[in-house]
């Protein structure tokens, strides 16, 4: 018998949205109801990818916009070919610490980068692989960046602009758009989440989300207490 394809879910939003805390809450779940998951983050996630990190996220020598994007591309390839596909062929659910809708965001929207060009360079970098859903995180810029300030220094792309973290956050929310979604099938679905409650408020709607569209696979079995 053929195991059934795995499942990505991306975790997706602005600087300080809480991606990350999110998603270590969601694995702690996944494992207390017995789910096959791995997580990934972007970018990093190989050996190739966390050198692409520092040289993205660290201080040091500026570069491009056109640069910039062509590495977290890079990256996003890397972890791809080695680490989502063949977890998703094992059945695993992948959770993601950003996808391309970051790029989207963040290069096209932010620095300003031809969309048709971005966009081709993705559907390389990815093969065409497309999210099973994206859960997108909102919350102001200002309270974003000052959960940013509260964990220390800000890396390289953190220390951007106010006005690059706005166009980043304007675009973030046309993604949760079915208009903007219909026209970039690429992204597969993606559904909004409101980041500004506790963490465990914002754990609980994550969690909801997904048992609502995947009962089968994230609704505790009969008699647990997960």
């Amino acid at each position: 018998m053929t195991k059934a394809r795995g499942k990505l879910i991306v975790l997706e939003g602005a600087e300080g949205v809480g991606k990350t805390t999110q998603l270590r809450r969601l694995a702690d779940t996944l494992t207390a109801r017995g789910v096959p998951h791995r997580g990934v983050r972007e970018p990093g996630g190989t050996a190739i990818g966390n050198q692409i990190r520092h040289l993205l996220l660290e201080p040091g020598p500026g570069f491009s916009a056109r640069t910039e994007a062509l590495l977290f591309m890079a990256s996003r390839a890397e972890l791809v070919e080695t680490d989502i596909r063949p977890a998703l062929a094992r059945g695993e659910v992948v959770l993601a610490d950003r996808f391309f809708l970051s790029t989207y965001a963040y290069q096209i929207a932010g620095r300003g980068l031809s969309e048709t060009e971005v966009t081709a360079a993705n559907r390389f970098a990815t093969g065409g692989l497309v999210p099973d859903l994206t859960i997108l995180l909102r919350l102001s810029v200002a309270a974003a960046l000052a959960r940013t300030d509260s964990r220390g220094a800000r890396d390289r792309i953190e220390s951007a602009s106010d006005d690059f973290h706005h166009r980043v956050a304007e675009a973030f929310d046309r993604f949760a758009e079915p208009t903007w979604q219909r026209s970039h099938p690429e992204s597969g679905p993606v559904m909004a989440v409101d980041a500004a409650g506790s963490v465990d408020e914002v754990a609980a709607a994550v969690l909801t989300t997904l048992e609502q569209t995947w009962p089968e696979t994230f609704r505790p079995a009969v008699g647990s207490h997960s």
